[in-house]
Order: C-alpha cells, then sequence, then structure tokens
C-alpha cells in the first residue's frame, strides 16, 4: 500500500508518493496530462486531497484508480496553512504522512445534483443582496430630495416606473434610469433561479418531507437539502446542528467552563434559510412558538431565534431520518402510511 498527498491546483498537481516503509518519491504533473497521473496509481493505493474549486472533477478522474479518496476539510487541517514552509512538495508530504497516520479531518463530498443545487441558490442570494444594494441606493436618493419612499415599492414594476416618472436633474436622471433597468433585470434573474430552485430541489430525496413542515417551501426546501446532503452522514440533530454552525463555542480548561457565541462555521446560506424558515414555523406550531417565547423572555429575541432555529434543525432531521411526512404540522400530526 501506498499514502499518496495531491496538492492540487488549477493548471498543475504536486505528488508526493510515501510507501508503507517510510520511503518518499515527488512529481509534478501538468493537469492537462492527467492520464499520465493516473497510470503511476495502483489499486491498492489510498490518496488525500484538499477541498478546493476543481477538487469534485478531479476525484471523479482518480477514484476508480485507487482503493479510497480522502477530501480533507482545509479549515480544519491548519498544519498546511500555517506551514513556516510553504511549498507545494511540502504540502503533498504533510497530506501523504498525515493519511498514513489516519488523522486527516475529512470533508464531505455532496452528490453531484446537491452540488449544483447549492451553486444555484448562492448565486440567486447574491443576485438579492445586489439588488438590496441598488433599492437602498434608490431609496436614499428619494430621502436626499425629500420624498417619501419605502424600499419595498422600488421591487415592483409598477414602482420602478413611477421612479422613472418623477424629475430629476439630467445627471441623476442618468443614475435613475441604469439603476432602474438593473433592477428589473435582477427581478427576472431571481425570479428564474426561483422557478429552478423549486424544479431542482424535487428531483431531491426528502423535498416532499421538508415542504410539509409549515413554515418551508419548496425553494427553501431544495436549499437545506442541498446544504445537508445526505442525512445519513449524521449521526445525530446535534451533529447537524454543528455543521449548520448555530451550536455555541465551547472554551473547557480545568475547572472553568465558558459557552460563547454560535460558531457559524458551514454554509451561511443554509444558517439564513433555516432561520427565516423557523421565524415562519413558530407562527403556526404550538410548540416552537412557545420555546421561543420562554427563551425570549430570558435572553432576548435575537438569541432566541438561534435556539429556537436549532429546535426547528432537530425536527428537520429527524422528519428527514424517519421518512416522516406530515398532514398537520402544526399539531404535530404525520399522514397515513
Amino acid at each position: 500500500m501506498r499514502f499518496i498527498g495531491v496538492d492540487l491546483h488549477s493548471n498543475q498537481l504536486t505528488v508526493c508518493y510515501l510507501t508503507t516503509s517510510g520511503q518518499q518519491t515527488h512529481r509534478t504533473f501538468a493537469l492537462k496530462d492527467l492520464a499520465d497521473f493516473q497510470k503511476t496509481l495502483r489499486r491498492s493505493d489510498r490518496l488525500a486531497v484538499e477541498a478546493t474549486g476543481n477538487t469534485r472533477w478531479f476525484v471523479s478522474q482518480v477514484k476508480a484508480c485507487v482503493a479510497a479518496v480522502v477530501v480533507v476539510n482545509p479549515n480544519q487541517f491548519e498544519v498546511i496553512r500555517k506551514s513556516v514552509k510553504k511549498t507545494d512538495r511540502h504540502d503533498a508530504r504533510a497530506l501523504a504522512l498525515f493519511l498514513s497516520k489516519e488523522l486527516l479531518p475529512e470533508a464531505r463530498l455532496k452528490s453531484e445534483r446537491a452540488a449544483e443545487i447549492n451553486s444555484l441558490a448562492t448565486t440567486r442570494d447574491k443576485l438579492v443582496k445586489l439588488r438590496t444594494t441598488l433599492v437602498n441606493k434608490l431609496h436614499a436618493l428619494h430621502r436626499e430630495r425629500g420624498w417619501a419612499s419605502r424600499k419595498s415599492q422600488f421591487l415592483s414594476a409598477r414602482g420602478l416606473a413611477a421612479v422613472l416618472a418623477r424629475e430629476w436633474s439630467e445627471t441623476t436622471s442618468v443614475e435613475v434610469e441604469v439603476i432602474v433597468s438593473q433592477i428589473g433585470a435582477l427581478n427576472g434573474g431571481i425570479k428564474r433561479l426561483d422557478v429552478q430552485l423549486a424544479a431542482s430541489g424535487a428531483e431531491l430525496r426528502g423535498q416532499k418531507n421538508l415542504v410539509s413542515i409549515k413554515g418551508i417551501g419548496p425553494r427553501a426546501a431544495a436549499i437545506l437539502l442541498a446544504v445537508i446532503g445526505e442525512i445519513e452522514d449524521f449521526s445525530s440533530a446535534a451533529k447537524l446542528a454543528s455543521y449548520f454552525g448555530i451550536v455555541p463555542r465551547v472554551s473547557n480548561s480545568n475547572a472553568q467552563v465558558q459557552h460563547g457565541r454560535i460558531t457559524k462555521r458551514g454554509s451561511k446560506l443554509g444558517r439564513t434559510c433555516l432561520v427565516q424558515c423557523t421565524l415562519v414555523a413558530k407562527k403556526y406550531s404550538p410548540y416552537l412558538g412557545q420555546y421561543y417565547e420562554k427563551i425570549k423572555a430570558k435572553k432576548g429575541g435575537g438569541k432566541a431565534i438561534i435556539a429556537t432555529a436549532r429546535k426547528f434543525l432537530g425536527i428537520i432531521y429527524r422528519t428527514l431520518k424517519n421518512d416522516w411526512v406530515f398532514e398537520d404540522f402544526p399539531n404535530f400530526v404525520l399522514a397515513e402510511g
């Protein structure tokens, strides 16, 4: 058996071949000559590579040539990032060495469909934020001139037409026309992405389960499922909560234990979607609503909604794990069969 560490880049890869006796060999291949690298692999080899932009493609090309491929989480493997000797050969050697000791923090590689939906949702999120920036600019231009306005009115075609109908100076009118045209284009793009998110999400396992929960629509279900991936990857609801980054930081030293703010690790888009769904679900679910009010009375609304979101994520976990479909979510009644 050999342990192979691969330092992967966009145009080349540096490889360290480590034998069980400790012998090391280094080689560098151009990515366009990947076939030459594949010829050096054996079915008994184990290979490690850090998660980067082209890792999914690379794994698909080499997984049939080796016994196992370990995709390493770079955020948890700081041996490379904090190394004082930062070279491709050294990074590949570190991957091979830690692979031989089974000490690499492995990252999950989601299905191609889940990755595509996650990319679609991320693009939508960027477009929504850009639209918000432009809407804020229109709102500011109105306030500068003492004109009453609401940000929500700039999201509709009628509202944008009313903006163009106002009397602007020659210089500002050009600015306004460009902003209005961009918001209109963004509205159309976001609408197309929403339709595709719902359609693509319907193909994911667990979609019918999540949309039966009051507060989760087709688009939100697609985003949550794309973030979660395979529910079997999580042994408990606590593990899933940790993956979403909504668990508190814990510092335990000697006899002193401190709990801080949530870690915020994992997908920010997933956390945002979860919180938005929780805000709706607590209005319909007596269980979630009462829990929210209880925490709010003690710690305030901000901490209460995060705590409720974690409780809601536990329900999502059990729903997917047990293949539940709700007939009446507020009363926690499952559909027959």
